[in-house]
């Protein structure tokens, strides 16, 4: 039989056993436990750091949108400035067009004037003629009446 003494001994020795076991897993799950929140906080920071990355990601999204509406806007300027210079020499040319038939215009009063004045220039000559025609038919008589008289 066991006495008292022994038996505190070996129960005393059971708890310590029990409760160095009891500690030592408490420590390991709790060791553990510092792992898994560790990780956790690492997990937590790469989503925190995910979300930054998404917010840039459609903010340059929004940049890439900008940028192509500003070059579409740029060709369309570029396309505009060139139809502006177009309408420009087209408003010169048709103002030399304007100048071309006014100019024909005039030409064509002065070929007209110039065919008035030759044909004006011939009626002269022959009124010059005529006159001296009727000079000399006027002279003529003249000499008729004379040789009338003297014969």
């Amino acid at each position: 039989m066991l006495n008292l003494g022994d038996f505190l001994a070996t129960e005393t020795t059971v708890f310590f056993w029990t409760l160095r076991n009891t500690l030592q897993h408490t420590a390991t799950h709790c060791n553990t436990l510092q792992r898994i929140a560790t990780h956790c906080n690492a997990l937590q920071q790469t989503a925190m750091q995910c979300n930054t990355l998404q917010c840039i990601a459609t903010h340059c999204n929004a940049l890439q949108h900008t940028a192509m509406h500003c070059n579409a806007l740029q060709h369309t300027a570029m396309h505009c400035n060139a139809l502006q210079h177009t309408a420009t020499h087209c408003n010169a040319l048709q103002h030399i067009a304007t100048n071309c038939n006014t100019l024909q215009c005039i030409a064509t009063h002065c070929n007209a004037l110039q065919h008035t004045a030759m044909h004006c220039n011939t009626v002269r000559h022959s009124a010059t003629h005529g006159n001296a025609l009727q000079h000399t038919a006027m002279h003529y008589n003249a000499l008729q009446c004379t040789a009338t008289h003297c014969n």
